[in-house]
């Protein structure tokens, strides 16, 4: 059994080659695309994974509108929002953007882990092999309404040897493979399609959230010793696990910082405005010894504009901070249940807008991990100060994605790896080099 995916499938970008890329963040409070150059470099240690040197040449932001919890409800209002977006960027790059790389945060983000196994009779395993032992895991994972964002190869066995990582050429009689498998709702990835190409574009990859911010903040062996990456947006928060080098686990949960917005609407009788302006410049998470002498002016519904009500700053983390607490403690209780506390305790990252409120990193040390850290995009040239903070995390980690889409098992195209008797030759070698060097 085989399934064809709903989301675009985008081969790793060649070492050597150079290339313009187009992405797009859409998320509940901002719409962001970036355009950037990659050009090939030498690999970094630092930042693990990277072949090529990103400079962006174009920034379009955008409110956004139409979009709630990563999914669109307003069709006619997302598509307005991602045009104008896409126009500011095509006019600071003057670059034509015809298609996007864009990421998903909606649509019930979760990854499950498939395993499969196949007889290959004392035989050296090859291409075939591999092939066929994870599209059998592949197929196991295909679910009617959802979508498959990522199938990540976690690990090979050979009959009794478990931990293989690349199976190619050694000889056993059972090969095994387990398949990590993001997805989320089909219809959620559709209409978000659906949005995109109504703007005359195409679609070339669909990434999860957690995943992209993963991919620009975190460093050295973080992803190879094991880390979660926790990205707190305004209508979800996703999570992203990251361990061997590879996405291990995505989940979300769809409480975001649009919902400690609307706890500071009502809680001080404000607009949303208002309580958003109030949340950015004054909320904490933690309170200090002179929030009840510092004081706050606000706008309450019905007052005189002219005489703005005073506030000690107390009464505003009295009310940031059981929303935030709500949402660190969902974080913690999905890793425990997914079984991945133990990589939470090593390293948390933490990115997305929200990730900037003051007190944050902090909070998070007590509830989740005592290795907190705030995460910023790192490794690209020619973004704005404003761009360079966790809020643009993911749509940077959009451009590195195609750097590492290799690690991933794709659908093939129209002739899969066949069994061969004798090992390529020299001819078949150099093919395949050229075809993955150019």
């Amino acid at each position: 059994m085989t399934f064809k995916p709903l989301t675009p499938r985008l081969r790793q970008i060649p070492p050597r080659k150079s290339a313009v890329l187009s992405v797009l963040d859409v998320g509940a409070s901002k719409i962001v695309c970036l355009i950037a150059r990659l050009t090939p470099m030498e690999r970094s240690d630092s930042l693990r994974g990277r072949t090529h040197r990103c400079k962006v040449l174009g920034v379009g932001h955008q409110r956004s509108r139409g979009v709630k919890a990563g999914a669109i409800v307003d069709l006619d209002a997302a598509e307005g929002a991602i045009r104008l977006a896409i126009d500011a960027a095509e006019r600071m790059a003057g670059v034509e953007v015809e298609s996007v790389i864009v990421n998903m945060s909606g649509g019930r983000l979760s990854s499950q882990l498939y395993a499969a196994k196949i007889g290959v009779h004392g035989k050296a395993v090859g291409d075939y092999e591999v092939h066929r032992v994870l599209e059998a895991a592949s197929a196991a994972s295909a679910h009617a309404g959802r979508a498959v964002l990522h199938a990540v190869p976690s690990g090979f066995w050979l009959d009794a040897q478990r931990g293989v990582h690349d199976p190619k050429g050694m000889l056993g009689d059972e090969l095994g493979a387990e398949l990590n498998v993001a997805s989320c709702d089909a219809a959620a990835a559709r209409n978000l399609m659906l949005a995109i190409e109504r703007c005359h574009l195409r679609v070339a990859a669909m990434v999860a959230t957690p995943y992209a911010a993963g991919l620009s903040t975190l460093v050295d062996d973080e992803s190879e010793l094991g880390a979660a990456l926790v990205d707190f947006g305004g209508g979800s928060t996703t999570i992203g696990v990251f361990a061997g080098d590879r996405i291990a686990h995505v989940d979300a949960v769809a409480v975001g910082g649009n919902h400690v917005t609307m706890d500071v609407a009502r809680g001080l009788s404000v607009s949303l405005a208002d309580a958003e302006r109030l949340k950015t410049l004054y909320g904490a998470c933690i309170a200090s010894p002179s929030d009840d002498r510092e004081t706050i002016s606000v706008h309450r519904t019905g007052d005189d504009m002219d005489h703005p009500s005073q506030l000690p700053k107390s009464e505003l983390v009295r009310i940031v901070r059981p929303r935030v607490e709500e949402i660190l403690e969902l974080v913690r209780d999905r890793l425990k249940a997914a079984g991945h506390a133990s990589h939470a305790g090593r390293r948390l990252v933490l990115t997305g807008g929200a990730s900037q409120l003051t007190g944050l990193p902090e909070l998070a040390r007590q509830i989740i991990s005592h290795q907190a850290r705030v995460g910023r995009p790192l490794g690209v040239e020619g973004l704005p100060e404003s761009a360079k903070s966790p809020a643009f995390a993911a749509a940077v980690g959009l451009l590195v994605y195609p750097q590492v889409a290799g690690l991933e098992h794709f659908e093939p195209g129209r002739a899969a790896p066949q069994p061969s008797a004798v090992d390529d030759g020299y001819v078949a070698r150099v093919g395949r080099w050229l075809k993955q060097s150019f």
